[in-house]
């Protein structure tokens, strides 16, 4: 494969790059097995080895379509690939309840999504919660102590990426020269909702990184923590980050990961300096009045 070749739409092709060889099972996780094969079919889910270490696997597959959803295909999250998400991860803390904290296993999230579907009936059947709970589900495996890596290859859009991405420990993304995209809304969004022509917010795509899409604006934002620049180059990196968040996790550096550690590391990347100017505000208001609303005791 050329070097800088698109990986959008071969999330399943990006497991076996990462992967221990001939290491997938699909849809088994611990006691969990996934037996219908109908189920959520955009989200690709098992368990693999990882340089030796058994890892959850949770994949977009771009190459899949939902019957049951029509506005479920090329990757998006929609209701049922929600709970099949969190799901997995759920069997992966049964798995490994007993383990003590530097053995559970790590999630690696494989992300390629254009966004979550919108469909009448997914709303109507509760979708949004279907994502909520994958999120609530990474953000209790994170606090438990798996390691949880997301390695972006495509597409990582919109609430499908606050949910299949953003309650990783460490992202790591493939650079702009596979035509890797990342945004939370795409600028016609943006100048519809806040009332800002389109060519204005252009012109400030080009220089400031809260407009801009792409995932080397993302990194200045501290929203990836590496960019890698070749496929072959994943599987390596992973490990790695792997290991980085072990150590953080053993040493209670709990803050230096995950959303959190992203905003300070947008800070130190000059991509997010207002952040800490505002929290520090609000800190000093809050502690003037908390007295007020303090518990008596």
């Amino acid at each position: 494969m050329d070097a800088t070749e698109s990986m959008m739409g071969r999330g399943r092709e990006a497991i076996d790059m990462i992967v221990d060889p001939e290491s997938f099972t699909e849809n088994a996780i611990g006691a969990k097995t996934f037996d219908d094969p109908d189920f959520g079919p955009c989200a690709a889910v098992g368990t693999a080895t990882l340089d030796g270490q058994t890892v959850t696997i949770i994949a977009s597959d771009g190459q899949a379509f939902n019957e049951r959803f029509p506005v479920v295909y090329a990757g998006i999250i929609g209701m049922e690939e929600g709970y099949k998400m969190a799901q997995a991860v759920y069997a992966s803390l049964e798995a490994d309840a007993d383990k003590p904290k530097e053995e559970k296993r790590p999630l690696v999230l494989i992300v390629d999504t254009p966004g979550n579907g919108p469909g009448k009936v997914e709303e109507i059947f509760g979708m949004n919660k279907a994502t909520g709970a994958y999120q609530l589900a990474l953000a209790e495996a994170r606090l438990a102590g798996h390691p949880i890596i997301a390695m972006v290859i495509g597409r990582a859009i919109s609430g499908a990426f606050l949910c299949h991405g953003l309650q990783a420990d460490n992202i790591l993304s493939l650079d702009a020269s596979f035509g890797t995209m990342i945004h939370v809304m795409p600028l016609t969004s943006v100048s519809r909702i806040i009332r800002k022509d389109l060519e204005v917010l252009e012109e400030l795509s080009k220089s400031n990184p809260v407009f801009a899409a792409g995932p080397q604006f993302f990194y200045a934002l501290g929203g990836v923590e590496e960019l890698v620049d070749q496929t072959d180059k994943m599987r390596a990196a992973i490990i790695d980050h792997i290991a980085t968040v072990r150590a953080a996790k053993a040493a209670g550096q709990d803050d230096t990961l995950g959303p959190w550690g992203r905003g300070a590391l947008g800070a130190e990347r000059d991509g997010r300096v207002v952040r800490p100017k505002v929290m520090d505000l609000m800190n000093q208001e809050f502690a003037a009045v908390a007295g007020q609303y303090a518990p008596q005791r």
